[in-house]
């Protein structure tokens, strides 16, 4: 399969789009209930230029929504809900009658998760993220749709991920610097699982192999070749290097076991001073320390932090390389129906995992284009051109739920709810700027400038400033003169006026009357204010201009010698 990135809401996709038993892997970090706000922060990279947008918003109101949500779970209306978890949600609606924001957002994770179980394939496994806010509801929603009767599924671990060091002096209540990640997997048995190690220090080496074998000089520890004493009484015996040796416990190792592995090693059973054989554990070949439960090793993202893209709840890389080199294999398919900044997509891919990736804002799904193409130096959604060979390198994703005509676009534009009609905005900017504008959140002064970037000015790289403002409406020639002393006051190289609607002949008129800007960078000029309809966005027309490279910080380039970007 391509890989597959859908821009929409999850549940909608999950039912439509990902085929039962399809995924091998999913993992995701959704939103916990924190009744919070989220913007995304870009800077420059000396940080002199920082603007926020609104990433999404966390808070849940017992709605239309959520009623219906209910309703669907309460008559299993999809087919993916268990009696278990039908009596559940109803426990939850008695338990939760004074706290029905909670009520509401465990409904959209149920539904959700169901979904999950359903397109997990028998061996998969599921690894939810949350904090202490909720996880102890959500562990019983898991548990109701995974290990219920007549379902194999098994809860395997809660892992304690120590994302931060004490941050919160002034609170009146122990700082909770940790996040909860529940791991579940759909056959008991049957399931990727490979065992991961943690290296330890050099002290600490020399600590746990105190012992020299003499005849190759070789560092060991040893371990006990008895069963631990819970076993039931067993008598046994076995013959090692011509001893006979008894114990009531039992032992580990059969006798063929014994037979051959002193075959291969003759020196690798250690008597103990009492007379106890026990096995040897080298050095040179101590893999490390088993990983436990408790991940205090891999720290939270700071600004600071070379992979940090400014995303609010971004994830590390190493959390999710841990995760997916455990819990799947090469091309297996890996799903993320929270995707967020794409942090899981891009160690997939890294990782030479196949992989599914859902988010409702087109934000995040922007910024996830823009990583890939600077991780991997490849325009996953366009493909290349391969100039040696003279040829198209198709695209290596599936870009779903981007309107397709101008009716999607004025479906969006027109959406009753704020939030889809702010997401029209973002889109539009976005797809212009090929991805490297920054949403503007502020009003007012600013008469709707809804985006602003930074494009290279001359050979020494500096940067000027241009303004993006979206318009799904009726437009004319007032709001372009708006827009021309925005510019000025700005001092701004160029502006951007993108329009749903046919603009008028006057209003390019008065756009003309804003003079040009000259790029010393390209040695050509440009109409200092341009008017972009939708309909050039949907005919491939982009921002001719470079965006300066400092706008948005991103992974290290990765990029192929003998490829280019199809612009």
């Amino acid at each position: 399969m391509k890989n597959q990135l859908y821009y929409g809401d999850n549940l909608e996709i999950l039912r439509n789009f990902v085929a039962d038993e399809s995924v091998d892997l999913c993992y995701i970090d959704p939103p916990f209930n924190s009744d919070e706000n989220y913007n995304q922060t870009y800077a420059t990279k000396d940080r002199k230029d920082v603007a926020q947008a609104q990433a999404f918003i966390d808070t849940w109101t017992w709605d239309s929504k959520a009623i219906q949500g209910f309703a669907a779970i309460q008559s299993n209306e999809n087919g993916v809900c268990t009696p278990e978890v039908i009596h559940l949600m109803e426990g939850f609606r008695l338990v939760l009658s004074n706290n029905k924001s909670l009520l509401a957002y465990l409904v959209a994770m149920t539904q959700r998760i169901a979904e999950i179980y359903r397109v997990l394939k028998p061996t998969g496994s599921f690894y939810l993220h949350c904090d202490p806010t909720a996880s102890h509801y959500l562990k019983l929603v898991c548990d109701a749709l995974f290990c219920s009767e007549g379902r194999m599924g098994v809860f395997q671990n809660e892992i304690k991920w120590t994302r931060s060091f004490q941050h919160n002096l002034a609170s009146k209540r122990y700082d909770n610097v940790i996040d909860v990640l529940l791991f579940y997997t759909r056959n008991p048995t049957k399931y990727t699982f490979n065992r991961t190690f943690i290296p330890i220090t050099e002290a600490e080496m020399l600590d746990k192999f105190s012992y020299t074998e003499a005849e190759t000089g070789r560092k060991f520890n040893h371990q006990k070749l008895e069963k631990k004493s819970n076993f039931q009484s067993k008598d046994e015996v076995r013959i090692i290097q011509g001893r006979e040796v008894r114990t009531n416990l039992g032992w580990v190792w059969s006798q063929a076991t014994f037979d051959e592995r002193l075959a291969e090693n003759p020196h690798l059973i250690h008597w103990t001073s009492n007379g106890k054989p026990r096995y040897k554990i080298y050095q040179d070949e101590y893999e490390g320390k088993l990983l436990t439960n408790d991940w205090h090793d891999i720290k939270g993202l700071t600004s600071r932090a070379a992979e940090s893209l400014g995303y609010p709840t971004q994830k590390p890389e190493a959390l999710l390389e841990r995760i997916i080199r455990a819990s799947s294999n090469e091309n297996d398919v890996v799903l993320d129906a929270f995707c967020g900044c794409g942090t899981t997509i891009a160690v997939a891919e890294k990782m030479n995992r196949k992989w599914i990736g859902i988010d409702v804002t087109y934000q995040a799904i922007s910024l996830i284009l823009k990583r890939l193409e600077d991780t991997f130096g490849f325009d996953f959604a366009k493909g290349v051109i391969d100039k040696e060979k003279q040829v198209k390198v198709p695209p290596r994703l599936d870009l779903y739920g981007i309107p397709k005509d101008l009716a999607g676009y004025r479906a969006l534009a027109m959406n009753p709810e704020d939030k889809a009609r702010k997401e029209f905005e973002k889109l539009v900017i976005l797809q212009y700027s090929n991805n490297r504008a920054m949403i503007h959140e502020k009003k007012g002064a600013d008469r709707g400038v809804d985006g602003i970037g930074f494009i290279t000015h001359d050979l020494d790289r500096k940067s000027k400033t241009v303004i993006f403002s979206a318009k799904s409406g009726n437009v004319n020639v007032s709001q372009i003169r708006d827009l021309r002393g925005v510019i000025e006051r700005e001092n701004a190289a160029i502006g951007f006026l993108i329009s749903l609607e046919t603009p008028s002949r006057n209003m390019y008129e008065e756009a003309k009357i804003a003079g040009v800007y000259e790029s010393k960078y390209l040695d050509r000029s440009f109409d200092r204010l341009q008017i972009i309809t939708v309909q050039d966005i949907i005919d491939g027309k982009r921002l001719e201009l470079p965006m300066a490279l400092e706008v948005v910080k991103s992974a290290e380039l990765n990029k192929k010698d003998n490829t280019e970007n199809l612009f």
